[in-house]
């Protein structure tokens, strides 16, 4: 039983690939249908159930050449350098397309008695011929581009001198070109400091917010630069502009509660409300737990101090000086710490607070120290804020 299902389901599946590439064949989805059909012919290429597919692929291939041949004549009457893209892939084309039947001959139709019949040509002073003259073109048309003022006229020179590159290695000047191009149409932003404030800000934290190479931020065509760099025009800047800075007092929190609690001490005899000794069914006295009150006096202390830092985020645009859009930032830092002692029997506190008892008073921290500590959160935030707001290209 089970070897008829896999024949049956063996059988649906042939048929369902012969009549989908018999639908590419028909709507001119000619190359896939050839797939389809080489794919189907690399092993039993000679079985009968196979003959479908050698039709398919002699009348697919031949049509699919027939196109593209006439699609080549068509463009080079047209004479437009544009095209010369298309001329040089299509013989590629053309040339992978047989490369791909190749190895598959012979193939023999036996109704008919003869083998398959493709033509093949050789493509390769074709491909040369059209590959040289879609350099040159490439070439002269980046060249052209990187003598304009237009930043995206150096993107477009870009992509085409890295795509000559690809085809035609070394060709002339183009890997300096790509170099060219490049610098010519990254924007670079200058990112810098102002301090409105009437506070320090620690050079450390200055540093540690201006260092890119952390924020994984530059892309293809922008730069981030904290230090401007000589020979670079700068197109855009972001100004992280503290505004406020709000350091609170030191403060000390004490608090004394007492805390009570029924413990374990021993056991004792039972009495009865007599104050007799009860005793079991052999005579012996019933022991029960002897339970005492516990007290203690805690102290609990609470050390506090806060910073609260406001500042800006402001994006300009340096070729005409003008605020392009600002964004407000904020981050706060709480220094905190907790401990506590006790008077009385430890007994009658709950496990849980003894933690406080091991932590001890600490020095708090200096306003530098505090403002400092923000910036793990402000880095965030101003990642954050430049990640969502990139700057918009033409």
């Amino acid at each position: 039983m089970k070897k008829i299902t896999f024949l049956l389901s063996l059988f649906i599946l042939v048929s369902c690939g012969k009549k989908e590439t018999e639908n590419m064949l028909n709507s001119g989805d000619y190359d896939n249908a050839i797939d389809n059909s080489v794919s189907a012919l690399r092993n039993n290429k000679n079985k009968k159930g196979k003959q479908p597919y050698v039709y398919m692929l002699e009348e697919a291939y031949a049509k699919a050449q027939d196109r593209d041949l006439r699609q080549i004549d068509l463009l080079i009457k047209d004479a437009n350098p544009r095209n010369l893209e298309e001329v040089f892939t299509t013989y590629h084309k053309l040339n992978n397309r047989q490369e791909k039947i190749r190895p598959l001959l012979p193939i023999r139709l036996m109704k008919e008695n003869r083998d398959a019949k493709f033509v093949f040509q050789d493509y390769s002073e074709q491909i040369v011929d059209s590959k040289n003259a879609l350099s040159k073109y490439l070439y002269d048309n980046a060249k052209a581009l990187l003598g304009t003022k237009e930043k995206k006229s150096f993107r477009r020179a870009y992509d085409d001198l890295m795509y000559l590159d690809q085809i035609n290695p070394d060709y002339k000047d183009v890997k300096k070109l790509i170099k060219e191009a490049q610098f010519k149409g990254t924007d670079y932003v200058s990112v810098y400091m102002k301090n409105e404030t009437n506070m320090v800000i620690p050079n450390r934290l200055e540093a540690d917010l201006l260092d890119f190479s952390t924020y994984g931020l530059n892309d293809k065509w922008t730069a981030y630069h904290s230090n401007k760099q000589k020979g670079i025009e700068y197109d855009y800047a972001i100004v992280l502009n503290f505004r406020q800075i709000n350091i609170s007092p030191e403060q000390v929190k004490e608090k004394e509660f007492v805390k009570e609690k029924m413990v374990k001490v021993g056991t004792k005899k039972l009495l009865d409300a007599r104050g007799n000794v009860v005793k079991d069914s052999l005579g012996k006295a019933i022991m029960v737990d002897d339970m005492r009150t516990v007290k203690s006096s805690v102290y609990e202390f609470k050390q506090m101090k806060a910073c609260q830092v406001t500042a800006k985020v402001d994006y300009m645009n340096l070729s005409t000086n003008q605020l392009l859009q600002s964004f407000p930032l904020a981050s706060e830092f709480i220094f905190e710490n907790q401990y506590a002692t006790f008077r009385g029997d430890k007994r009658a506190i709950e496990q849980e607070y003894y933690t406080y008892f091991d932590h001890k008073v600490m020095p708090f921290p200096s306003n530098e120290q505090m403002v400092y500590d923000t910036g793990e959160d402000l880095k965030a935030k101003l990642k954050d804020i430049i990640t969502r707001n990139r700057l918009k290209r033409e």
